[in-house]
């Protein structure tokens, strides 16, 4: 898989003209159709199709799908044609989803417009919806032709996005890089070299693409701070008005599960501290009830690591390492929801 981290204006045109598509379809949302669709539509070929969806994790589903598809069926796209994902990583993972499986698969490739994208949805090769409530749970492992990532584009996001999106470098510095967690969180996250970040983050994440491209080992790491994180995401989302972003959502999951980490002895308590003093600094707290664990922990049982019945954990073993597979019980994660309400 490649990826390039250069200027849009460069990196398209000189993917483009390394081979001749049928028709070039662009997926989008409102947000990326006004923001970033200038800065490339003059390299597209003038009878591009485009596919303008509505932004957000709620659309994320079959019933937009079934939209993108009928949009392809009726262009009478072949399997030469490519689609341009322009967006954040709801854009990315459906867009995949829809060209991987429309008759069979056609290229595409990933252009991530957010900071959260950039630094890990749109690296990876993992594409799929939400079903049922259940975030990702209908998908595919298929990697883009390219991934073509400018940094300037993360000037066009509210600052609520771009901080979102810090917690996916959070995470990959817990879990492979203890010199960058110490100095990136001495810094307000606002303070940060942000192109530099990404760079790091993406060298992270397709090292450990490249050693285990179907999760099934060491790529689980990656999911340091997603079980309790895609619980709690995925249970407001439900509750209508009080849901969160995703990197709202893994900065919960982080704590909760350092939290975990520092109960079976894999961390230290001024660890544990240094971590949730970060990221309750950089987030504040999602208000929680506790009344609302059970239902949190029951959303856990749908995740992709399970193995039976058995929900597993990816838990820091010290900063800057991470192991995975590990079972975690019911009483556990109350523990560690209690731990982060209180």
């Amino acid at each position: 898989m490649s990826v390039q981290i250069a200027p849009i204006s460069t990196s398209l045109p000189a993917f483009l003209n390394k081979k001749i598509y049928s028709r070039v379809i662009v997926l989008l949302d409102e947000l990326t159709q006004k923001h970033c669709l200038p800065k490339i539509e003059k390299f597209l070929p003038k009878n591009y199709i485009k596919v303008v969806i509505k932004s957000g994790e709620a659309h994320k589903n079959l019933t937009t799908c079934v939209k993108i598809w009928e949009v392809m069926t009726k262009a009478n796209l072949d399997r030469h044609a490519l689609m341009i994902n322009l967006g954040g990583g709801v854009i990315g993972d459906m867009g995949g989803f829809c060209a991987s499986t429309y008759k069979r698969g056609i290229d595409f490739i990933q252009i991530p417009t957010t900071l959260l994208a950039q630094v890990d949805a749109s690296v990876g090769g993992k594409l799929g919806v939400d079903f049922q409530g259940f975030k990702n749970h209908l998908g595919v492992f298929q990697l883009p032709k390219t991934v073509l990532i400018d940094p300037t584009f993360i000037e066009t996001l509210i600052e609520r996005e771009k901080r979102s999106g810090f917690a996916e470098i959070i995470k990959h510095c817990l879990i492979r890089d203890t010199a960058k967690w110490e100095e990136i969180s001495q810094l307000d996250w606002q303070e940060n070299d942000f192109a530099a970040l990404i760079a790091h983050s993406v060298a992270i994440k397709e090292a450990i693409v490249t050693e285990d491209p179907k999760e099934a080992g060491i790529r689980k790491i990656l999911n340091l701070g997603h079980t309790l994180g895609h619980a709690v995401e995925t249970f407001l989302l439900n509750q209508g008005k009080r849901k969160i972003l995703h990197g709202e959502a893994v900065a919960v999951g982080i704590i909760t599960e350092a939290f975990l980490s520092y109960e079976r002895g894999l961390i230290s308590l001024s660890e544990l501290e240094d971590i949730e003093a970060y990221l309750f600094a950089t987030y504040g707290k999602v208000p929680l009830q506790e009344s609302e664990i059970p239902e949190i922990i029951r959303l856990t049982m749908q995740d992709k690591k399970n193995l039976g019945n058995e929900v597993r954990f990816s838990l820091l073993t010290g900063i800057g390492d991470c192991g995975y597979d590990i079972p975690v019980g019911k009483s556990e994660m109350k523990k560690a929801l209690q731990y982060y309400i209180g």
